[in-house]
C-alpha cells in the first residue's frame, strides 16, 4: 500500500486505528507517570503498614476493564497499525512502537507482576516494603520511559502518514 493507497475506507480505518493506539499508549504513560511522580513518593511518606496495604489495595483494583483495556490495548492496536500501515513512511516509527509497547509489557510480566504478587503473600510488612519498593519503582521508571518512547513514535507515525 503507498501512501496514496491509505486514502478512503481502508485509510480513514487505518487512521482509526492509529489514533487509537496512540490514545491508548498516552493513557498507559499517565498511569506509569502518575505513580512515578505522586503515588510512590507519597506512599515514600507512610508507615510500612499503611504503604504495604495501600500497595496492595492498589494492585487489586487496578486489574479492571477499564486499565485492562488500554494496557493491552496500546500494544493490539500498536500491532495492527503496523500491519496496516507497514507499506507506508509511518513503517519506521510503528516498528519501534510496537518494539517499545512489547518491552513495556515483558517488563509488567517479568518484573512489576511478580512483585505485586511477593507483596501480595508477604507478611511482615517491614520486610515486604524493603524487598517491594525501590525495585519497584525503578522498574515504573523504566515502564514510564518506555511508554513515553513509545507515545513519541506514535506521534511521529500520525505525522508521517
Amino acid at each position: 500500500m503507498t501512501t496514496n493507497e491509505t486514502h478512503g475506507k481502508a485509510g480513514t480505518a487505518a487512521g482509526t486505528v492509529l489514533a487509537a493506539a496512540t490514545g491508548a499508549t498516552g493513557l498507559v504513560a499517565g498511569v506509569w507517570f502518575a505513580y512515578a511522580c505522586s503515588v510512590m513518593p507519597a506512599l515514600a511518606r507512610s508507615d510500612d503498614l499503611v504503604f504495604v496495604e495501600v500497595m496492595r489495595n492498589i494492585n487489586d483494583v487496578i486489574q479492571n476493564p477499564v486499565f485492562f483495556t488500554a494496557f493491552f490495548g496500546a500494544l493490539i492496536l500498536t500491532a495492527v497499525s503496523a500491519w496496516q500501515l507497514r507499506r507506508t513512511r509511518a513503517r519506521g516509527p510503528l516498528l519501534a512502537a510496537l518494539v517499545l509497547c512489547l518491552a513495556v509489557f515483558v517488563v509488567t510480566s517479568a518484573a512489576s507482576v511478580p512483585l505485586n504478587d511477593a507483596l501480595a503473600a508477604a507478611g511482615d510488612p517491614t520486610k515486604a516494603r524493603a524487598d517491594f519498593e525501590a525495585p519497584w519503582v525503578a522498574w515504573n521508571l523504566v515502564r514510564a520511559v518506555l511508554t513515553v518512547a513509545g507515545l513519541g513514535c506514535l506521534l511521529g507515525a500520525m505525522r508521517r502518514r
